[in-house]
């Protein structure tokens, strides 16, 4: 078996592991190699890996009769491995509030409560920080939240670009979600941003100019 083959297939076991402890919840290493229909040994050393890579965890379980065993289930970041459909969740109840013109007004307020529980989340995170140490903290908590950003000095000052947006669903058709973000930044940098780039826009990112940066 070719290199390229085996570490194809080493995944796609891996992926099959991940898959039946979605799907049968604690199980252990014998267990596994049953319905795997490989050996205990080859099943372990899977399990090792998923281990060290956070998919996985061990619980040590008594038995009535016979040495303890380990059973093993998922960590909450293997569950992030799994498909996901809290945009279509939010954009439906997002639609029904706009649909009613009584509850339409709503949105905006929804937007707004979000952008006030993230400052005072993150506030504390720019105190006594220069401005453009702030822009790194500020870099670090986007890409905390899966935003991919980069800053980048173009000789004019500092450019944070956003390559990705988690919530995109929702921002390409509610444009308070990216207004909201505007305004979060300005507030925990303490200065002048302007948006020259949106991805919501039809942008290939979301790029911010920071002021006396």
């Amino acid at each position: 078996m070719r290199k390229e083959q085996a570490v194809r297939q080493e995944g796609s076991t891996r992926q099959t592991v991940l898959t039946l402890l979605k799907t049968n919840g604690q199980m252990n290493a014998g267990e596994l190699a049953k319905q795997l229909q490989i050996t205990e040994m080859a099943v372990r050393r899977h399990l090792g890996t998923l281990e060290r890579d956070g998919l996985i965890a061990p619980t040590v379980v008594r038995q009535a009769m016979g040495r303890p065993t380990h059973m093993f289930s998922l960590t909450e970041q293997a569950e992030l491995l799994f498909p996901k459909n809290y945009h279509v969740l939010a954009m439906d109840l997002l639609e029904e509030l706009e649909d009613d013109p009584e509850t339409a007004a709503i949105i905006d307020r929804l937007f707004e409560g979000r952008k006030r529980k993230l400052l005072d989340r993150y506030a504390h995170r720019m105190e006594g920080k220069s401005l453009e140490e702030k822009v790194s903290e500020l870099a670090a908590i986007q890409n905390d939240g899966g935003y991919m950003v980069q800053v980048e000095d173009d000789g004019e000052g500092l450019v944070l670009h956003e390559y990705n947006c988690p919530i995109a669903h929702v921002a390409n058709r509610y444009q308070q979600a990216c207004q909201c973000e505007l305004a979060l930044f300005r507030q925990l940098l303490g200065t002048d941003v302007e948006r020259t780039e949106c991805l919501a826009k039809g942008g290939g990112k979301c790029s911010y100019r920071i002021a006396g940066a």
